[in-house]
């Protein structure tokens, strides 16, 4: 319960955080930005409520909708706030370059690869429910924990390589994430499909129709989080970006307004 503890305090630092700052640059900073922000910190703060830790627990279904509004619903909503834009708008300029660097870093752009980004997110998947890992984490309470950081992490990185509204110089282009993105949704369905007909995750602690329910759970709720993603990704293509906000010591921009690149 204490890590989940700090897993809920960590979700709470960053949303006032995020808060402070959109407060900084509140005549410019778009409200759509701001709500988004809330409806992920939200979805997050649900999901790992007391109810939903306990349902979670007992039920594979509960565990199969926390699944989805921590890895799916949750990272949608975050980071299309775009959270980078706006911390580099309000950081001190050595801390902004400093941000900057790391965003840079040979390590941070592998990681943040789509390739990358898909197999530490759905590609887990497949681990965590095909094998006896599900079993052990569900049972472990910090094995637990790990899993719905897990789940909450991998779920932004992987957003955020298809359809990250942040700068990020070095991603690759349209039709590699493109490319990604159907891949990876394909295969989370086809689990989802091998997990309905196999029964799987093999646990002792739930019937085959309860385990099934869970799959389809899994299979149609991936859907609409697909779609959402799909939306948001051909939106930007067309919209223009938003213009700088100059807040006291903050890193400011031009005010120009150019498409936003793909």
């Amino acid at each position: 319960m204490i890590g989940h503890a700090l897993l809920v305090a960590g979700v709470c630092a960053a949303t006032l955080a995020y808060g402070r700052a959109w407060y900084a640059c509140r005549n410019e900073w778009p409200l759509r930005r701001g709500l988004s922000w809330l409806a992920g910190a939200a979805l997050a703060l649900i999901a790992l409520s007391p109810p939903m830790m306990h349902f979670g627990h007992a039920r594979i279904e509960g565990h199969m909708i926390q699944h989805l509004m921590l890895g799916m619903y949750a990272p949608v909503g975050l980071v299309l706030a775009a959270p980078v834009t706006l911390a580099l708008r309000v950081l001190p300029k050595r801390a902004g370059r400093t941000l900057v660097r790391l965003l840079a870093s040979i390590p941070v752009r592998m990681l943040a690869h789509p390739v990358s980004a898909a197999l530490l997110d759905i590609g887990a998947m497949f681990v965590l429910y095909l094998t006896p890992l599900y079993g052990f984490m569900h049972d472990t309470p910090w094995a637990s924990t790990l899993l719905h950081l897990h789940f909450l992490l991998a779920g932004c990185l992987f957003v955020w390589s298809i359809v990250g509204p942040d700068p990020a110089p070095h991603r690759p282009g349209l039709r590699l994430r493109l490319l990604v993105f159907f891949l990876a949704m394909a295969l989370h369905g086809a689990l989802s499909k091998y997990m309905y007909l196999h029964g799987y995750p093999l646990d002792s602690a739930s019937t085959l129709d309860q385990r099934r329910l869970a799959a389809e759970l899994m299979y149609y709720g991936g859907d609409l989080a697909a779609i959402a993603m799909a939306i948001a990704f051909f939106a930007a293509c067309f919209r223009p970006r938003a213009p700088a906000c100059r807040s006291q010591g903050g890193i400011g921009t031009k005010r120009t307004r150019t498409p936003t690149r793909c």
